[in-house]
């Protein structure tokens, strides 16, 4: 399709200024779930090629802790939310104050399943009506599939649909922290937006700008 050249810095701004509006909601809603401040922010947004969102996910056999949805509506996709297994491990003991809970090694208590697709549901959701707010497109999420595995399946599976029209996807890099937290412990993680081939035109067609 070529899309991925005719985008522009002044595109992935507009897209970051949508994911920082999302990630305000986010934070928002985190902080009600945890009973403690959340400050969240999207200090970046670029276009990646399949295997340059391969290698940010530290390679094919890296295990990370992904959540995966499509986007159905007007413009549809799919969406993954991606952690490294000891920040997401970090994360969920916070959240079910379990301080031996870990995505290192299988099985995995059902809580700590359940709070990491409840984190996965209220990132992507924020995203996702953030965007829908900025396009005045009609976005829904499916639900939200859990999967900890090494990052080459999770996101291979996802790609099998778009990877005949396209082998790019849009890379919204997020980061949590806790108040009273050190930034280098803040949680970073990865939001890939990867609209089907025709949805690219329309979101931004919504946005004002033309491709």
């Amino acid at each position: 399709m070529g899309y991925e050249k005719q985008i522009t810095s002044m595109h992935l701004d507009i897209l970051k200024e949508i994911g920082n509006i999302g990630a305000g909601h986010a934070a928002t809603a985190l902080s009600t779930l945890l009973n403690k401040k959340i400050d969240m922010k999207v200090p970046s947004v670029k276009v990646v090629t399949f295997d340059e969102m391969m290698d940010m996910a530290g390679g094919p056999d890296n295990v990370v802790v992904s959540v995966f949805l499509r986007i159905e509506g007007e413009a549809p996709g799919s969406m993954f939310f991606l952690l490294p297994v000891e920040q997401a491990s970090i994360y969920i003991r916070t959240m079910i104050q379990d301080v031996s809970f870990s995505f290192s090694e299988p099985p995995y208590s059902e809580i700590g399943l359940s709070a990491m697709q409840e984190l996965g549901n209220i990132l992507s959701g924020s995203y996702l009506s953030s965007l829908s707010d900025f396009t005045n497109l009609k976005l829904l999420p499916s639900v939200p599939a859990l999967s900890v595995d090494m990052a080459g399946a999770i996101i291979g599976f996802g790609l099998l649909e778009i990877s005949q029209e396209s082998d790019f996807a849009i890379v919204i890099d997020t980061a949590l922290k806790e108040e009273d937290v050190d930034e280098s412990e803040s949680v970073k993680g990865h939001f890939f937006l990867l609209p089907d081939p025709d949805s690219f035109e329309i979101i931004f067609h919504s946005l004002g700008v033309q491709l």
